[in-house]
């Protein structure tokens, strides 16, 4: 009999987290997920129940490492670890980016990943297996007008990924970060708006251009990145680690000049 795989997922009541949950689950995992945003942790909990929510502000240190204690005890161990919370930042130029809202991206698309893989490597290491998927973007690897500490953060978490998986392959563990494009959803909508805000633009004119540089020119479905987070946690990815691997439909160039 196979052994459920034991997962833990950050920011998963909606959105791409959502779906990557899902799709864990529905291949047999024991998913353990996080989020901030009760109500879709309440809409989550009813219609999938086997799927453990619990409401926790990544931000907030102690939460976070108490949560996870919690979610590595209940799972007995930990086979996959799927850093996804990132919230958008602040839109405008840098000039007008307030200190207090930089910091608050850096601590959610940063500092959470890096408090989740120190307390998974403990585990990893010991068990002597284990794959952490760090949930980067396109920003961090083509950079993002506008949204600067957002991309920063982004750039941020693939030297981290790098980094660790240094540290962690000669323990079977493996770290590779995905980089997804423009992602059909409410999260892409409100970013849109808040650009077409800021420069003055209508939101049809933004639609087209977050798609007009890729080479395949349509939105990235959520579950092509969860496809993805499956393989990478699979048999068959044993020896992928310390890549950044974008979902993106390959960014020739981006919208903004």
């Amino acid at each position: 009999m196979v052994t459920p795989l034991r997962v833990i997922i950050t920011a998963a009541a909606s959105g791409i987290g959502r779906h990557i949950a899902e799709r864990f689950a529905d291949n047999g995992a024991s998913v353990h997920i996080c989020d901030i945003n009760e109500p879709a942790l309440a809409e989550l909990r009813y219609k999938r129940p086997e799927i453990r929510a619990t409401r926790v502000d990544v931000a907030r240190q102690n939460e976070l490492e108490t949560w996870l204690d919690t979610a590595l005890s209940a799972l007995g161990g930990l086979d996959v670890l799927i850093n996804n919370a990132g919230i958008k930042g602040p839109t405008a130029y840098v000039e007008e980016i307030d200190p207090g809202e930089w910091r608050e991206c850096l601590t959610v698309c940063l500092d959470s990943h890096f408090l989740c893989a120190r307390r998974a490597a403990r585990v990893m290491k010991e068990q002597k297996s284990g794959s952490i998927i760090n949930i980067s973007s396109m920003a961090g690897q083509v950079g993002f007008g506008m949204r600067s500490p957002y991309a920063a953060a982004k750039w941020a978490v693939i030297g981290f990924t790098k980094s660790i998986a240094i540290e962690l392959g000669p323990h079977n563990v493996r770290v590779n970060a995905i980089c997804p494009g423009t992602v059909r959803g409410d999260r892409i909508q409100r970013v849109m708006l808040a650009e077409a805000k800021v420069r003055g633009v209508p939101i049809e004119q933004l639609e087209k251009e977050y798609v007009s540089g890729q080479s395949i020119k349509r939105y990235v479905e959520p579950d092509e990145v969860a496809d993805l987070c499956l393989f990478l946690a699979s048999p068959a990815a044993k020896m992928i680690t310390g890549q950044a691997i974008a979902v993106d439909g390959h960014s020739e160039t981006y919208h903004l000049g």
